[in-house]
């Protein structure tokens, strides 16, 4: 059962410093956990402004999602919740709403999903920081030029290149302090090594005729084939190719009317805004893995 309700947002007090916070917390299901929880929040003068909550009955876990506003630091909140996580084992992440996320993007050669990243960022309607984009072709340097953030080009041609890209990937993470990586149409299976060093960061977007299309020009084998429907999905990525727990799917419906090229161009219109909705809710603490789904919280 999933219950959730959204209360009016109270503006803070002109004297008052105060921060607006995003919880996560995921634990074995049981009773009291919710109210122990806000109660920690109000022992710091919290008032919760979201909230969202649901147990999964497959596999007997609680995920709940607040925001809260205060006037205490992160340390005082956690200080408050110390005994509540301790009694319930609770998994759980402080935020502060609205924070960029560092985010390290990978391409290839096609630009629709990182020009839409790029600029919905631009434009302050992506909670998300680029400090790098990494492509295995120089194409998109021009783009990511354009909107000012720093292009490298390494080659992925045999695999001694693949696991020099792959390292570079591992540096960057670590000197940029990333917390999300987008595979914005980065043409390249990551090795088993780096996709569990990334498990639950690292989001892949492609289209939806997987894995009944494959390889090259998989819109021409989708028009040769009278497919009715064009979709994307983005997930986590796994050792298990385009098999990861599903973040968002879209699907638009065609008929016989539409060639080869306008079916790319729908396809490519629903990667571009389904890549860009999970980066948003990653970003917002709304996605949180459960086993190999994904709870949601809109």
């Amino acid at each position: 059962m999933t219950i959730s309700y959204a209360a009016p947002h109270t503006p803070p007090a002109a004297s008052s410093a105060q921060h607006e916070y995003v919880l996560t917390v995921v634990c074995a299901d049981g009773p009291g956990i919710v109210h122990a929880v806000t109660g920690a929040i109000v022992a710091v003068d919290g008032n919760i402004t979201e909230s969202r909550q649901f147990e999964s009955g497959a596999t007997h876990r609680f995920y709940l999602r607040l925001q809260v506003v205060t006037t205490a630091s992160v340390d005082e909140l956690e200080a408050a919740l110390a005994p509540v996580v301790e009694r319930f084992d609770l998994d759980h992440h402080i935020d502060v709403v609205g924070r960029p996320v560092r985010t390290l993007i990978l391409g290839s050669t096609a630009k629709h999903c990182l020009n839409d990243l790029l600029f919905q960022v631009d434009a302050g309607h992506l909670p998300i920081e680029v400090p790098l984009v990494l492509a295995n072709h120089p194409t998109l340097e021009p783009l990511a030029g354009f909107y000012g953030v720093p292009f490298e080009h390494l080659p992925t041609q045999g695999a001694e290149q693949k696991a020099a890209f792959e390292d570079r990937v591992r540096e960057a993470v670590a000197e940029h302090d990333i917390e999300l990586v987008v595979l914005a149409r980065y043409m390249q299976i990551l090795s088993p090594e780096l996709c569990a060093e990334l498990a639950g960061r690292c989001v892949n977007i492609h289209h939806s005729f997987l894995p009944g299309f494959k390889g090259a020009n998989p819109y021409r084998q989708a028009y040769a084939r009278g497919v009715k429907q064009i979709g994307a999905t983005a997930h986590f990525v796994t050792s298990d190719l385009d098999e990861g727990p599903i973040i968002e799917q879209e699907v638009t419906r065609v008929d016989h009317t539409r060639s080869p090229q306008e079916l790319m161009a729908i396809g490519q219109d629903a990667e571009v805004r389904t890549l860009r909705q999970a980066v948003t809710w990653f970003a917002q603490s709304r996605v949180l893995l459960d086993g190999t789904r994904t709870i949601i919280f809109r």
